[in-house]
């Protein structure tokens, strides 16, 4: 996958299914943890079927609104969907279980989409041109996925790092393209048009920084 480097001054990446994806082990381990930790009475492919399901409507719904939905809230709503009574989950309960997860999800690490995204991180710094993250978050947060990068040595090669779990915002909201292109500036001085944001999802990525009125490439792999 090529961009066009020279055309531009600041280049917004997507993180997943643009730069990583998920390790191959990690979901079935998730659905493990989560029938287990909560003790769910249904066999394990009702409970990945069911996580599937809410994955792609919380991604919808995001498209749609712009907003960020809690890892909590959407927890919660699976785990009623489930059969389990919400009543008697506390949100102790619910911190606990994300302590695992993310543990787990660090020791799954995700791997590397975009087999020559260092060597194009590496173009755009010697360069002189800047870079950030903008990325959606659902069942994992920013904290975790700047983990991720510092695990794949990709870190500092990105300005800053915008996650829509710590800004209250989804793509497609102009809201955090507003907040992106405000730290953009805050590094120097950069004019829409000579913004480039990638990304894989048509909506959120594509569509979403047109809108705001910078440039947009959509990756597929």
């Amino acid at each position: 996958m090529e961009i066009d480097i020279d055309s531009y001054e600041h280049f917004s990446f997507d993180l997943w299914l643009t730069i990583i994806k998920s390790n191959p082990n990690f979901k079935g381990k998730r659905d493990a943890l989560f029938r287990d930790f909560f003790s769910i009475e249904k066999d394990i492919d009702e409970v990945r079927k069911t996580v599937r399901h809410y994955d792609i409507l919380f991604n919808r719904i995001s498209e749609k609104t712009g907003n960020h939905l809690e890892r909590e809230e959407t927890f919660l709503i699976m785990l009623d969907a489930l059969g389990k009574d919400t009543e008697k989950i506390s949100l102790e309960d619910l911190n606990q279980f994300f302590h695992q997860v993310d543990d787990l999800f660090l020791n799954n690490i995700p791997v590397i989409l975009w087999e020559n995204i260092e060597e194009i991180l590496i173009e755009i710094k010697e360069k002189n041109k800047t870079a950030s993250i903008l990325s959606n978050t659902a069942f994992i947060n920013g904290e975790s996925l700047r983990k991720v990068l510092e695990h794949h040595g990709l870190a500092n090669y990105f300005s800053f790092m915008i996650f829509s779990d710590e800004v209250k915002a989804s793509k497609p909201n102009l809201k955090i393209f507003d907040m992106m292109f405000n730290k953009i500036n805050e590094l120097r001085k950069v004019e829409k048009e000579k913004i480039l944001h990638i990304g894989d999802n048509r909506i959120a990525d594509y569509e979403g920084a047109k809108r705001f009125g910078v440039k947009a490439q959509l990756v597929k792999f």
